[in-house]
């Protein structure tokens, strides 16, 4: 009979899904899989940006630690959230095919950047889409917003959604004291318009509104393995906009041994396994991690592997980017020089300058 292998997650929707799809690949192969719910660091101080929570890694290192401690077999993290240094004893034994590495714009109309009223509110946890935001368009006003997938965009929705309900409601009793007009201003009652909404819509609708936000940006992958892709409005950010390292891949981590060769067989996608390491070790050459505003994103084309970085100041004014061609065959090493050619040419400086204002 064969083992089962534990795979711990956080406990979130997204985090179950792509720990599903994890279990999914390995019993397609005749492994066994169980998911095993574990709270983090990030998912326990909740009133806290990312950035804040301390050194990168605040989704991941509890996970691990039940790992190393042999309680789980095996950790699945979103890979933007790993830390570029880990214990000796673990390693990243599958990274599967890569989702869409994307940020994406969601507003309740679908709006595009360039056409948001001026001064418009904008939600995101994330120093790096900040940055970027504010580089496009200084005149935004970028607010924190925290929680899972379906929270922010919730959050998102809820005054259009509220107010909607409000004015059904209202004129429904107007109809009624009109001795029920022929012609209602609504064809449906609001509890026929409630029950043809989405499930994440009706959650807006009980949600207490803090922050009014005109738009929100998320991972488009985080978007879609959610589900919510097909309910809602949004637009890829185009260029100069640069992902976070890793976005839209996934890391299994387990102990060094005869699993993590299992692992590696059943789950490793070649191409999207060069390109994160060429992004990791760049983010970890430069040492960013998760307090400075570093946008890294490779694609592996033949011989060679685009690369694009971008890192900048936290209110958008600097930046040093570049785009360089690294050879495939010795990416890890092409990916160091890169990264030291860019510390030489000012990244160094905007990382430590965010360091310390972290």
């Amino acid at each position: 009979m064969t083992e089962t292998i534990r795979l711990a997650t956080r406990g979130s929707d997204l985090a179950l899904r792509q720990t599903q799809r994890v279990a999914d690949a390995l019993e397609a192969r005749h492994r066994e899989a169980e998911l095993v719910e574990i709270e983090t660091t990030g998912d326990a101080v909740r009133d806290e940006l990312i950035h804040r929570l301390g050194k990168t890694g605040a989704f991941v290192r509890s996970l691990d630690e039940k790992v190393l401690e042999g309680e789980i077999d095996a950790a699945v993290h979103s890979m933007k959230d790993m830390p570029t240094e880990f214990p000796a004893d673990l390693v990243v034994a599958g990274v599967p095919e890569r989702a869409a590495a994307a940020d994406v714009l969601i507003t309740p109309e679908g709006t595009p950047l360039a056409d948001l009223q001026r001064g418009a509110t904008v939600g995101t946890s994330s120093l790096r889409r900040k940055a970027q935001l504010l580089a496009a368009r200084s005149d935004l006003d970028v607010q924190p917003l925290r929680g899972n997938v379906d929270t922010r965009v919730e959050k998102l929705l809820a005054p259009r959604l509220q107010a909607e309900h409000e004015r059904r409601l209202e004129a429904q009793e107007t109809d009624a004291a009109e001795d029920g007009s022929d012609t209602p201003e609504y064809d449906r009652t609001p509890e026929q318009w409630f029950d043809d909404l989405a499930e994440f819509e009706r959650e807006a609708l009980g949600r207490e509104i803090g922050t009014e936000f005109d738009a929100i940006v998320l991972a488009e992958a985080g978007l879609v393995r959610s589900g919510l892709a097909e309910g809602i409005e949004y637009r890829r950010l185009p260029k100069p906009f640069v992902p976070a390292p890793g976005q839209g891949a996934l890391a299994v981590t387990t102990r060094d041994g005869d699993l993590a060769e299992t692992l590696r067989d059943v789950l490793d996608h070649p191409r999207t396994r060069v390109e994160t390491t060429v992004e990791r070790t760049i983010l970890g050459t430069l040492g960013g991690g998760c307090v400075a505003p570093i946008g890294i994103y490779a694609i592996l084309q033949g011989e060679h592997v685009q690369t694009r970085v971008r890192v900048l100041s936290q209110d958008g004014n600097e930046e040093i980017e570049a785009t360089r061609d690294l050879p495939v065959g010795d990416h890890p090493g092409a990916a160091r020089s890169f990264a030291e050619d860019l510390a030489e040419q000012g990244a160094e400086e905007l990382v430590q300058r965010a360091r310390r204002e972290a």
